[in-house]
């Protein structure tokens, strides 16, 4: 297990619930997806390496939770504005959701 962090540590990851707009292949990547996501009061651009587990069409409509507070950061040319939280299975990307919809933007705490 990696070093533990402190409670007020944790308090400063701004994890959001958002809506999938928009998914497209990031060109010449085999794993690399953007998203265009609803964030209730924003709308925001997403790099993704989640290709190769989803299919764009699986993730338009999609609830998802990001990290909203991210610095930016620059993939394949597309700036990326968060990041989406899936587990990691066997490799795998699975995706985490809200288990019924909720408002873009709600906190998760």
């Amino acid at each position: 297990m990696d070093e533990p962090i402190t409670i007020e540590e944790f308090k400063r990851v701004q994890l959001r619930v958002a809506t999938v707009r928009e998914a497209q292949p990031v060109p010449k990547s085999s794993k690399l997806l953007k998203l265009t996501i609803d964030l209730g009061d924003e709308t925001r651009t997403l790099v993704a390496g989640i290709a190769e587990t989803y299919a764009p069409e699986q993730l338009v409509g999609r609830q998802i939770v990001i990290v909203a507070n991210l610095q930016p950061a620059m993939i394949r040319g597309i700036v990326s504005e968060g990041m989406l939280l899936a587990a990691d299975v066997d490799d795998t990307a699975i995706l985490i959701s809200p288990d019924r919809e909720v408002p873009n933007g709600s906190v998760v705490r």
